[in-house]
């Protein structure tokens, strides 16, 4: 094998944190759509080089001709990465371009593979470990972008992996990057988040404050800063004597889209963590050359939610519990913009399961549809990570939703245009079976297309296809086995991660399995490969 190992410069170490995050867990006509190819510098049509799969955010890989409603049954499973055993989830969705798979590790490591035969190209050491991939890369003129679980962002030469940059653009020790990045003109947009609401009553909360930053693509200086949130101050303390600080959160967990035609970017935001102020659970409208409000939507009155909320006993420390405030309402997943009428609408998923529809030129409500129904433990029932539009119909997964279910809608009025609920027997048919106490039938990842095929994957560890059309399943996978990794390692299924979902690239489908619920086993989980 061709392997080249890159190790991160010592000056990263200085800002290693723990990781702790809170896991809450037919072919069809294009009409309208606001662009037919990824629109992303260096990218052909049939790659897929940006977690968004182009600038607007559509997942759909409008170039795909080799999977088709007529092919996807014989998919078969073309080669598996293993993963080393290292207890953190596997969620950085890949990037394809140019013959060469992008993406990070739970083990601390970022890998180039054949994407064909899943040889190793390259791999990238992330200062040896001490800090993960929790993001989807993107792939522009000649360099490869990510964040990690401390807050860096680094740029890596696309043929060699060699270090071009790496940035801490975090000024919080428990700041991190689940949001993956975006190129356009020369920046790279990336928005930030943290794991400092999951720490116990003892832990002085909240000082983080949610952003979405612009960093120059050559060089990773700071162009640019949103705030989501004002400076937090002191305010008292909590019960337990440790300091209690107001507002906080905000962060920005999902990825930007931006409209080249307005150069406006748009993104979604997180939930408070103490306090009430500031942009949580808004999708925001900035000028992307200068991070200027062009318009905002809050769509949620208030949401304050830390971990111990779930706790039994959350007096003095989950205020909204009483005031039915603590929600968990986040919007966690990616917006799409799509074209109807002859305007430009954006449409964003919410964790309360409603999905949103604006103007895009100036934030005017369009639509709702509520498709998950709100649960009792909140965010994990509603739309988590991003949905797909087709140039047809928009594609909308719900997570814990008493079953999970697709759905596809109708981009002009939000009309259901069909539902296929997670199915059934997805929890006692295959690997899921041995695991009766784990197995859920919920969808956590993003939602991706192609031509008359949609790609879902679920807690129950199956990936599966649907066709477009009508929502009947095409083609499954069950991946709660074990495998024998390219690179040497036995690894094994789980549930289909979140932070992404199904990339679709080149008569390939590439499917990441290593998320909550986590199925037992002693083997790291695996990156899995699929062709015709």
């Amino acid at each position: 094998m061709d392997i080249q190992t890159n190790t991160g410069s010592d000056e990263l170490s200085r800002h290693t944190v723990p990781y702790r995050i809170l896991v809450l867990v037919a072919a069809v006509l294009p009409l309208v759509a606001v662009s037919a190819a990824p629109a992303v510098a260096g990218a052909r049509p049939g790659d897929w080089p940006t977690w968004q799969g182009d600038l607007q955010g559509s997942r759909h890989n409008a170039a795909e001709h080799r999977i088709t409603p007529a092919t996807a049954a014989e998919l078969k499973l073309k080669w598996a990465f293993a993963y080393p055993a290292t207890g953190a989830p596997v969620k950085s969705q890949p990037a394809v371009v140019g013959g060469v798979v992008y993406f990070g590790g739970p083990d601390g490591k970022f890998y180039a593979l054949d994407a064909r035969t899943g040889r190793t190209r390259w791999t990238y050491d992330l200062n040896a470990g001490r800090a993960f991939v929790l993001d989807g890369p993107a792939v522009a003129r000649g360099k490869v972008y990510f964040g990690d679980s401390r807050g860096y962002v680094y740029a890596l030469d696309q043929h060699t992996g060699r270090l071009r940059w790496a940035k801490d653009t975090e000024t919080h020790p428990a700041g991190l990057h689940t949001s993956s990045p975006l190129y356009y003109d020369g920046k790279i947009y990336i928005g930030a988040s943290s794991g400092e609401n999951t720490g116990d009553a003892n832990t002085p909360c909240c000082t983080f404050r949610g952003h979405l930053d612009a960093l120059d693509a050559e060089t990773g200086e700071l162009a640019w800063r949103y705030w989501t949130v004002p400076e937090p101050v002191q305010v008292g303390t909590w019960p337990s004597g440790a300091a209690r600080w107001e507002p906080s959160g905000a962060g920005v967990w999902s990825s930007p889209v931006i409209d080249p035609a307005t150069r406006t970017l748009y993104v979604g935001t997180g939930q408070n963590y103490t306090g009430s102020a500031g942009d949580f659970d808004s999708l925001l409208a900035l000028d992307a050359r200068t991070g200027a409000v062009r318009w905002k939507q809050q769509v949620t009155d208030a949401d304050t939610w830390r971990s111990l909320c779930n706790e039994p006993d959350a007096e003095g420390y989950c205020p909204g519990l009483k005031d039915g405030s603590a929600l968990d309402y986040d919007i966690g997943a990616t917006p799409n913009l799509f074209r109807v009428g002859g305007r430009t609408i954006v449409g964003v998923g919410q964790k309360s399961g409603v999905y949103h529809a604006f103007d895009a030129r100036t934030g005017r409500v369009e639509w709702r549809r509520q498709l998950g129904v709100p649960l009792p433990s909140g965010g994990i029932s509603g739309i988590q990570w991003g949905s797909s539009y087709d140039g047809r119909r928009l594609y909308v997964a719900t997570y814990f939703a008493d079953p999970g279910t697709l759905f596809a809608v109708d981009p002009a009025t939000g009309q259901v245009l069909w539902q296929t609920p997670n199915p059934a027997d997805g929890c006692t048919t295959g690997g899921a079976a041995r695991f009766p106490e784990v197995c859920t039938l919920a969808h956590t990842p993003a939602v991706t297309t192609s031509p008359g095929l949609v790609y879902e994957g679920s807690n129950d560890g199956k990936m599966r296809v649907y066709a477009a059309g009508t929502g009947d399943v095409l083609w499954e996978f069950d991946t709660i086995r074990e495998f024998t990794g390219v690179n040497g390692r036995t690894g094994f299924g789980s549930a289909i991660s979140g932070n992404g979902g199904a990339v679709v690239s080149g008569g390939m489908l590439y499917v990441q399995a290593g998320y909550y619920p986590f199925y037992p086993t002693e083997h790291g989980n695996v990156l899995l490969a699929f062709g015709l």
